[in-house]
């Protein structure tokens, strides 16, 4: 469960609240939730293309299935917590005519105390309209977590497709 709440985002600078609810059983994560607050910035805002870059600060804890790490400092206890702040850049572009519409986004989260805890997350994902608010969507992420538990690859990279339908209500004017 990824949640945001923004502020007047409709400025070319707003704050925001996040909180992500997750579980990843190839990494034997059991449970992890972070949340906390930062501040985004539209660095382009066009009818077919937006950029953004935002910053933020977040209190993070994540179960494990295991006690032992790939990094022998966090050995003996099956929790991590801490905090870590966020860099994120993220955008989309309509492209065709506005037929397909291409999505991105990257960032990078380190922990506060130990710089060697990060992990870093690159998307590029596609919209296609095939009928009356159906679309096609394809999206592709590498992912890389720093600290896994023993055995476990830091990276993956996964290939998803899918249909997804916007019901559009039509304004009052």
């Amino acid at each position: 469960s990824r949640n945001y709440l923004y502020l007047k985002p409709y400025h070319r600078v707003y704050p925001f609240a996040i909180g992500y609810v997750s579980s990843n059983f190839r990494r034997k994560i059991t449970l992890r939730y972070f949340a906390g607050v930062g501040a985004s910035v539209q660095l382009l805002k066009k009818a077919k293309h937006v950029v953004k870059l935002s910053a933020n600060a977040v209190y993070e804890s994540t179960k494990f299935g295991d006690i032992v790490y790939n990094d022998a400092r966090y050995n003996g206890d099956n929790r991590i917590n801490l905090w870590r702040s966020t860099l994120y850049v993220g955008g989309w572009s309509y492209l065709m005519d506005r037929r397909i519409r291409m999505y991105y986004d990257a960032f990078g989260q380190i922990a506060w105390r130990d710089r060697h805890n990060y992990r870093t997350q690159a998307d590029l994902g596609f919209d296609c309209p095939i009928w009356k608010g159906l679309s096609l969507n394809a999206l592709f992420t590498y992912t890389h977590e720093q600290v896994v538990v023993q055995k476990i690859k830091p990276d993956d990279q996964l290939v998803t497709f899918g249909l997804s339908y916007t019901k559009r209500l039509k304004r009052k004017q």
